[in-house]
């Protein structure tokens, strides 16, 4: 089957996460505050697998230093799935395994293209995260905000451009627009006269 890959918006994981698992035992009879700590999980770990899967096509297709992002980044996600696998299963939650391939928003050709992609991976990851931290559940919170801080640095390593977190409004072009500096005026000291004048 083909999942969402991680977009701009939280709401594009939802066909996602809805395979992510069903809560058992115990923790599905927690109150709703649990139960959407535990939905926000599965929505992270869906956004991950994604991650993990564009970060492979990623580095396939690029080469020194943005090869070895990528290497890095997808190594990092990978990390995070599993951090998210071990939350899920405390609460629990069966974690989704993930989907055989994504619906990407295009297939990199070579690095340039897959620094771009990367960027928006990192957006949509960060999209989930920002989500994640409003859980009602002080350790995910932290967690959620220290992932939302990663993906955010590599989305600007990728692209380093300063873009508005989601759910905030952008810059005002007006204020960030270049403004002319004053221009300095460079003088030419004068020469002081050697010449003695007669008094």
């Amino acid at each position: 089957m083909t999942g969402s890959y991680p977009g701009a918006q939280a709401a594009a994981y939802g066909p996602v996460a809805a395979r992510a698992g069903t809560p058992s035992g115990p923790a599905a009879k927690d109150t709703e505050g649990p139960v959407k700590t535990l939905d926000g999980l599965m929505k992270a770990l869906a956004a991950e697998h994604a991650a993990v899967f564009a970060y492979a096509l990623i580095a396939a297709r690029a080469t020194g230093a943005r090869k070895a992002a990528a290497t890095a980044a997808y190594n990092a996600h990978r990390g995070r799935r599993d951090q998210l696998r071990g939350l899920i299963r405390a609460r629990g939650g069966t974690p989704a395994e993930p989907e055989a391939s994504y619906a990407l928003p295009f297939t990199p050709r070579d690095s340039t293209e897959g620094a771009r992609l990367a960027a928006l991976v990192e957006d949509g990851v960060t999209a989930v995260y920002l989500e994640l931290a409003a859980c009602d559940d002080p350790a995910t919170r932290r967690t959620a905000a220290l992932a939302m801080q990663e993906a955010a640095a590599r989305a600007y390593g990728f692209r380093p451009t300063i873009a508005a977190l989601p759910g905030f409004p952008g810059p005002d072009p007006e204020a960030t627009a270049t403004t002319p500096g004053p221009t300095a005026t460079l003088s030419t000291p004068s020469t002081p006269s050697t010449t003695a004048t007669p008094s």
